[in-house]
């Protein structure tokens, strides 16, 4: 019987369903464009929205009649149609960009869909100045999505997961050592960060537009700082604004996005002094205020920058650097070497697990840090026990042998796309900071792609494509869908 399984194979049937009902979403979605679009009298991208929303719904309504017999996932499944929501998610969004007036090809509309999914906020449009409404905002609605999961938006109104099915999708997509629930049952959980998605962004919508921004602007930016995006409706970022109130605001609500949302959730409940206690926000903010002081000082002393501009536009390009945002309120290219290196190796250390932000995460960054720091102890001490503490909970083993795969993993993506891209012509520094800077899900640009992603050819696009898929779902969700024991158990 058609798409019949035994235990042993993968339930195809449920993921084709569950692809179906995403698809659907995804063109609802759409509808807020085609919306704008009309507002506006933009005649051309009405159609590119309505042709895209045709042909989103058209398939997504195929793959929902697909007959299955049960809808039960396991492990394999979940991380299956985590990495196929995601590709087909940026596969369909892509379609206004290509079916818009001057649109792009196909490989650089996949790159700005998956570029925006993921959060990562690099551009291949050489300008985005006079680029309409209504594909300005499908920019930012697509980090909406992205910044708190497709995955988990599937879970909190999608009832017809059940319990063991939603725990193998939130464990496959939810960033970190260890996937918390905050509330007894997982949609629960993920109605609740969304909750507290929604309110953040709200919050800071109102308050750009109380400043220099119209409402349009405010939205879309909105959008794209709290998924920690980075995509913006100017060339010149936040830099257009010339504002130290836009920086100022931005700045407090860039890093609010990088610290777990799970930790936001039990402080709106009134649970302080989890919040206050947490080991991975203590030093998450230590790093960034020890960084702004760092870097403002080489631009103090190097390039003899003025005082007032580095006391605001160093902190916010060190926490948009940190939580893979990506805005600019200065230019980078500006900055001494020193300057980007330390740039550097905090995009790579990113925000806190359970944050919107990419790289390693800080939770990470402190259990390697005690984890050396017991072995160190060791040395001298052969015989001593010494468990490694994250947040007063024993680690075991297992989480330190987990990091390390993970930093090898990363190690190995960021060496063989700075391989690739070299082979693109970029200069290897340049090659370096745009491999990074797509694994990390950062967006940002140096040199050669310091004013855009444009002028990459194909072949890097598909790579840093690949490059910020894998690091948004944290490379095991990826990588495992490539190993022989996966598909044959």
């Amino acid at each position: 019987m058609l798409f019949k399984r035994n235990k042993n194979t993968i339930n195809i049937a449920a993921i084709v369903r569950l692809l179906g009902i995403l698809m659907l979403i995804e063109a609802a979605f759409m509808a807020i464009p085609l919306a704008t679009s009309i507002a506006y009298g933009e005649l051309d991208t009405m159609k590119s929205f309505a042709y895209s929303i045709a042909i989103t719904l058209g398939c997504g309504i195929l793959a929902v009649v697909v007959p299955s017999h049960n809808n039960d996932m396991g492990k394999r499944e979940g991380f299956l149609l985590t990495g196929l929501s995601w590709t087909v998610f940026s596969l369909f969004g892509m379609i206004p960009f290509i079916l818009i007036e001057n649109g792009l090809g196909v490989a650089d509309a996949y790159f700005e869909s998956m570029s925006g999914f993921t959060t990562t906020g690099a551009s291949a449009f050489p300008s985005v100045e006079n680029l309409p409404k209504g594909i300005l905002l499908w920019r930012a609605i697509s980090h909406f999505i992205g910044g708190m999961g497709i995955i988990l938006f599937t879970l909190a109104v999608i009832p017809m997961l059940n319990k063991q099915s939603g725990l193998q999708l939130f464990n496959a997509e939810v960033t970190g050592i260890t996937h918390e629930k905050i509330r007894p049952r997982i949609s629960h959980t993920a109605k609740s960060l969304w909750l507290v998605y929604i309110a953040i962004n709200a919050m800071l919508i109102l308050l750009l537009w109380m400043g220099p921004m119209d409402l349009f602007d405010a939205v879309c930016h909105s959008f794209s700082a709290i998924a920690t995006g980075g995509f913006s409706n100017h060339d010149n970022s936040i830099m257009f604004y010339n504002s130290d109130y836009v920086k100022i605001v931005l700045t407090i609500f860039m890093f609010l996005a990088g610290v777990s949302f799970g930790l936001i959730y039990k402080l709106s409940r009134g649970h302080f002094s989890e919040f206050l206690k947490n080991d991975a926000t203590k030093w998450y903010l230590y790093i960034v205020l020890g960084s702004s002081l760092c870097i403002g000082l080489i631009e103090y002393f190097c390039n003899e920058g003025s005082l007032p501009r580095l006391v605001i536009d160093i902190p916010f390009q060190v926490v948009s650097g940190m939580t893979s945002t990506g805005y600019s309120a200065t230019d980078i290219n500006m900055w001494s070497q020193g300057s980007i290196l330390l740039l550097m190796l905090l995009m790579t250390a990113g925000g806190c697990a359970g944050s919107t932000a990419g790289g390693v995460k800080v939770d990470r960054i402190v259990l390697i840090g005690k984890n050396l720091k017991n072995e160190l102890y060791k040395i001298l001490y052969p015989n001593t026990i010494s468990p490694v503490r994250v947040n007063g909970k024993i680690l075991s083993n297992d989480f330190t042998a987990k990091v390390s795969a993970f930093m090898l993993i990363l190690l190995a993506l960021f060496a063989g796309g700075t391989l690739s891209l070299t082979l693109c012509g970029i200069n290897i520094f340049d090659a370096m900071f745009a491999s990074l800077s797509c694994i990390c899900n950062n967006g940002l640009g140096y040199g050669f792609t310091g004013s855009s992603f444009a002028h990459i050819n194909d072949f890097g696009k598909w790579t840093m494509s690949f490059l910020m898929l894998a690091g948004r779902l944290e490379f095991f969700t990826v990588v495992i869908l490539f190993t022989r024991a996966f598909w044959y158990k």
